[in-house]
């Protein structure tokens, strides 16, 4: 969407306080000997509490308040009662919502507990990632652009990137136009980023893997070749400068 008048802003910023906060929240939760349908089930309460609904459930009849991802499992996870958390797990939590017909998307990948498996390199990677490729933003630039700048800074890191998943435009929906803002340097792509307009900027950041594969359960995407990712998420507001991050609260570059 486009921000055109202060109630959209004003609506927007709530609904991303909303994500922001249960994502926040359920980070803090979690516990090793926790099951991933326990930590969805205190995430969906929060969100509830809040008044929203859950974005996945209310678009696709997502199994779920939210997904949660571990380990080699790259996205849209299942929240699972016999799913037990261990130390060292790479958990991926990604939460979206809508609350009075505005959506908020937001996500972050950690370590629960001590890195005894080495994955904190990847996550901080992913961190930086994000954080130097909303700095780029600004209206007028080329969504490809932005593509190049992620693909670049993961190879110099070391790693790859899931090419077939990709941020979106949201706002009034929780998919919109732009379309699919890719981690990969797309020549095809001569969409420009608009200003005043609402995206969800997210990175997928591989140890091997370059494309994501649906499991049997129909929903849960591995990678093509293993190995592990690192995802993190922010909704932003696109100005003439630096972007207005609606759900910086989250927490996930501290």
């Amino acid at each position: 969407m486009s921000i055109t008048k202060e109630a959209e802003l004003t609506g927007m910023k709530i609904i991303s306080e909303v994500v922001a906060t249960a994502l926040r929240e359920m980070r803090e939760y979690t516990r090793v000997g926790m099951t991933t349908k326990e930590i969805d089930e205190f995430g969906g309460q929060i969100i509830k509490k809040l008044g929203a609904n859950s974005a996945p459930a209310l678009t696709y009849n997502f199994p779920g308040w939210t997904c949660i991802s571990v380990n080699n499992e790259i996205a849209h996870g299942i929240p699972s009662a016999t799913r037990v958390l261990q130390e060292g797990d790479l958990i991926n939590i990604d939460v979206s919502a809508e609350l009075n017909g505005f959506w908020a998307d937001n996500g972050g990948s950690f370590i629960l507990g001590e890195d005894i498996n080495h994955h904190q390199p990847l996550v901080d990677a992913s961190k930086q990632i994000l954080a130097k490729a909303i700095n780029s933003i600004k209206g007028g630039m080329r969504v490809a652009e932005l593509g190049r700048l992620i693909e670049t800074e993961a190879k110099k890191s070391g790693y790859k990137v899931i090419k077939n998943l990709t941020g979106h435009g949201i706002g009034r929906k929780l998919h919109e136009e732009p379309g699919e803002i890719a981690n990969y340097y797309d020549r095809f792509n001569f969409t420009r980023f608009k200003k005043n307009s609402v995206i969800a900027v997210e990175t997928f950041i591989s140890t091997h893997s370059t494309y994501a594969e649906t499991e049997n359960d129909g929903w849960t995407l591995v990678g093509n070749k293993g190995g592990f990712v690192a995802q993190h998420e922010h909704t932003l507001v696109i100005t003439d400068g630096k972007p207005l991050v609606l759900t910086e609260m989250n927490g996930i570059w501290n």
